[in-house]
């Protein structure tokens, strides 16, 4: 992983605690793992900044985006099955190809994988395609072929695209593209050993333009989209027929639509609450989730700041206008760094940038 990408997403969390000024009371600590009425806390994972259905519907792929040394086992791919709420880590088998992605794609990632955004494309040939963000070692999206079977569910890696700065996010695309978001690093890079020093380049949370989005093309390469630069791109989807593209704008609160065919953006909507990653409902509309701020430290003997409070919204791809689906006030200290709303059926599963739980939620009908 990058220095500069480590340190930014370690001070993330307190640039938003210093955001909401000093002196204020301690959170609470989180509350306890288990069923709390209709609300389903559920917990055994580590930083499960992003979430995927599989194709069967019986569990979901976690990225955990943890910052360990390599072979430690903590950062990686999950399966957490729905029914029996276990999480299971998902090993890529040892019988790697390379005939998707970029041809000069190093080689397999194995044990320095990083996860970070992941998005899933069934393939003309009816295989599944897993586009995961990576920052362990290199900056890439790595590919990996999905394979389900007799109650097992296996990892093949088949190629990467690498980069030179940061992905956020991956949307795949119908013809296997994919989009990706680029937040630029908001601090000065980090001197041997990630301790960053001096203050933030600039106000983290102006919502001024910190990054862009990008489109790679197999075949063509990775370019930048026109018109997407916007306060820390960050999650990302791409409408089944590939011609538009939706986008998080993290510290300026939006989510911005933009047509692919022409380069220019055609909408956008505002939120009370910063936006991290998008995902489709069964409805066609889509989820944003993300958090609010801090509220002190949590618990009170703790230097870590607990960020608590966030939203989750709905949003109409067409109108381009927005519905409280779930607000945390008054809802107690359920989890903290709030990444991922996905819906499953009848529930909404939350996933977090930090923490070791993800929580569920009825889907409002």
């Amino acid at each position: 992983m990058k220095p500069a990408f480590v340190a930014m997403a370690m001070l993330i969390p307190a640039s938003i605690a210093l955001a909401q000024g000093k002196g204020g009371p301690p959170a609470p600590p989180l509350m306890e793992c288990g069923v709390h009425g209709d609300i389903d806390i559920i917990c055994g994972t580590r930083s499960p900044e992003d979430l995927e259905l599989t194709p069967d519907g019986k569990s979901l792929i976690v990225s955990q985006m943890v910052n360990g040394p390599a072979g430690t086992g903590v950062a990686g791919l999950m399966l957490f099955d729905l029914a029996k709420k276990t999480f299971t880590k998902m090993t890529p088998t040892s019988d790697p190809r390379k005939d998707w992605g970029d041809p000069a794609c190093p080689g397999p990632i194995g044990d320095a994988l990083r996860p970070h955004g992941i998005s899933l494309l069934k393939r003309s040939n009816g295989a599944i395609q897993v586009f995961v963000v990576n920052h362990g070692g290199r900056e890439s999206i790595e590919m990996f072929e999905l394979k389900q079977s007799g109650g097992t569910s296996d990892l093949i890696w088949h190629g990467c695209v690498v980069s030179k700065e940061a992905f956020n996010d991956v949307a795949a695309e119908p013809d296997g593209g994919f989009i990706a978001t680029h937040p630029t690093a908001l601090q000065p890079p980090a001197p041997p050993g990630g301790q960053v020093k001096g203050p933030p380049t600039f106000d983290l949370f102006s919502g001024q333009a910190s990054g862009y989005v990008s489109h790679w093309i197999p075949g063509k390469g990775e370019v930048e989209l026109p018109g997407t630069r916007a306060g820390y791109p960050n999650g990302v989807l791409v409408s089944a027929d590939g011609r538009t593209m939706y986008f998080n704008a993290w510290t300026a609160k939006e989510v911005h639509k933009y047509d692919l065919k022409a380069g220019r953006e055609t909408g956008k909507v505002k939120l009370d609450f910063m936006p991290d990653n998008i995902s489709w409902t069964s409805k066609k509309t889509m989820l944003a989730a993300g958090v609010k701020g801090a509220r002190g430290n949590c618990p009170a003997s703790s230097s870590i700041p607990c960020i608590q409070a966030f939203g989750i919204a709905e949003i109409d791809p067409g109108k381009m206008a927005s519905k409280t689906v779930f607000d945390s006030e008054g809802k107690g200290a359920l989890i903290g760094g709030v990444s991922e709303a996905l819906q499953v059926g009848n529930s909404i599963y939350i996933g977090a940038f930090q923490g070791d739980r993800i929580v569920k939620i009825p889907a409002k009908k």
